[in-house]
């Protein structure tokens, strides 16, 4: 069974920071896009950032460019996603997912809180 385990959440006021991190299995993180989403209580998941595999190429939603960076650390299978100037927005669950050829993997997520 693939797991994605995220960890660095929390309660955090605004203007604040937070680095939350996804760790993977290796064949998963050296082949598959890494994606962040965050899921508002009663409303579809949006993506966030994503990271693929090689280059690195990487994606901001535009709510986010310029606040969030995500990267990854291919010696510890890891990636992260480094939120900084939040906004009480920001609150939400993260998830982390893999994005693979044949199968996609999901993290359980890990909740951020941004009090004002």
């Amino acid at each position: 069974q693939v797991k994605l385990v995220e960890s660095g959440g929390g309660s955090v006021q605004a203007g604040g920071s937070l680095k939350l991190a996804c760790a993977a299995p290796k064949f998963v993180f050296s082949n598959c896009e890494m994606r962040w989403y965050r899921q508002y209580p009663g409303k579809d998941r949006e993506m966030v950032s994503s990271i693929d595999s090689a280059r690195p190429f990487r994606i901001h939603a535009e709510s986010v460019k310029g606040r969030f960076t995500v990267s990854r650390d291919t010696s510890t299978n890891t990636m992260f996603l480094e939120m900084n100037t939040l906004k009480t927005e920001d609150t939400a669950l993260y998830i982390c997912a893999a994005i693979c050829t044949i199968s996609s993997y999901w993290g359980q997520g890990i909740q951020v809180t941004v009090s004002s």
